[in-house]
């Protein structure tokens, strides 16, 4: 196998003119926001958790979790099953981000391949589908939850509900690596690999700040009322959207769409309606849950091999500040780290250009197994 550690970038195609026009600032950010609907391979399913127990020590009586799976699951003489692995999305998703968004990591002979692995795709507590302000109807009375309790509830889900003693992987981008840390730390024993991508092992300064403001500016404005409004403060919400946009992709991204100042407004007014189909309760408390998020301190207990993988251009997750840094603080991980113009959405959407590294990984691991 390569020694990742060493391909401290590698270089991509410039995403050219016909990919820079089918990602135009609405467009993209929309995606962000609300990814379409799922293919029909993908039908969605939920599972009511008795008697959930957060971090904080707040109790649900039932706590719904929507997940959808894809491949066919193997048993070992024992019955159990050997071949599931486990995908939480990012910030905006669901279930169904990563065959929407993320196309490149799943399919035949990818990373997440349905005739391989039994592939399990939850919907975080907190984002519609799975128990959430706006889907409970508790609005801001809604438990404070954590990345912590996402995981909870999806191991709950994995043991209890499936019946899986054992994962064979976890890989998730953005707020999905998140997760993928959370699961190698709290649950160290129960899975052989893990893939973290465009992502940290905590909020970083920044991003508390930039989420922070986010929030700030939906919780401050007149209409949120505190979290108890009977009508959505679209207009908050719109500018919360835009200012968070400006982090999304790279540099070249900008520079090549916004060329005026008038151009760059039109994109951002257009950007900030993104936020039209979401909840505010929904984003505030989603973001005070990454606000928290810190498992530093909790690395030495990972006992899976891990891969990180990496935008070098990223503004949230820089491949220098961020991507490294978490690989170097893993006992033996590895670290992958590529080049796209598009920033953090190019960990989504040019997701491909990692492949070879996360299949090759796969398969040491696989062969170290044997």
């Amino acid at each position: 196998m390569k020694n990742f550690s060493d391909l401290s970038a590698v270089p991509v195609p410039s995403c050219g003119k016909k990919l820079l026009l089918a990602l135009t600032v609405p467009v993209a950010f929309a995606a962000m926001a609300q990814a379409p609907a799922a293919p029909p391979m993908l039908a969605p399913q939920i599972v009511e958790l008795a008697n959930f127990k957060f971090a904080s020590g707040e109790i649900m009586d039932k706590l719904k979790l929507q997940f959808a799976t894809l491949g066919t699951p193997k048993r070992d003489a024992s019955g159990n099953i050997t071949n599931a692995v486990i995908n939480p999305h990012g910030w905006s998703g669901d279930y169904s981000q990563t065959s929407t968004l993320a196309k490149g990591m799943l399919g035949v002979g990818k990373l997440l391949d349905p005739e391989k692995f039994f592939i399990i795709f939850p919907t975080a507590i907190g984002s519609p589908g799975s128990s959430s302000p706006s889907t409970s109807g508790l609005g801001p009375k809604f438990p404070k939850y954590t990345v912590q309790d996402m995981v909870t509830a999806q191991y709950r889900l994995v043991t209890e509900h499936l019946g899986i003693k054992k994962l064979v992987g976890v890989t998730g981008i953005s707020m999905g690596g998140y997760q993928t840390a959370q699961w190698i730390t709290q649950y160290p024993d129960m899975m052989d690999w893990a893939i973290p991508i465009t992502t940290h092992y905590k909020q970083s300064g920044r991003n508390i700040g930039i989420f922070g403001v986010m929030s700030h500016t939906i919780r401050s404005d007149a209409a949120y009322q505190n979290g108890d409004y009977k009508e959505q403060p679209r207009e908050a919400m719109r500018r919360a959207f835009m200012g968070t946009y400006l982090w999304y992709f790279g540099e070249p991204y900008y520079d090549a769409q916004f060329k005026t100042e008038e151009q760059a407004l039109k994109g951002l007014v257009s950007a900030g309606l993104g936020s039209d189909s979401m909840d505010a309760n929904d984003i505030v408390r989603r973001n005070d849950a990454l606000n928290v998020f810190n498992v530093e301190k909790e690395l030495f207990r990972v006992k899976a091999k891990v891969l990180v993988v990496g935008v070098e251009e990223d503004e949230l997750f820089p491949g220098k500040e961020s991507i490294r840094p978490m690989a170097a603080a893993i006992p033996g991980a590895k670290v992958f780290v590529y080049s796209s113009s598009l920033g953090h959405i190019g960990g989504a959407v040019q997701i491909a250009n990692a492949m070879p590294a996360m299949l090759d990984f796969v398969r040491e691991v696989e062969r170290e197994k044997r």
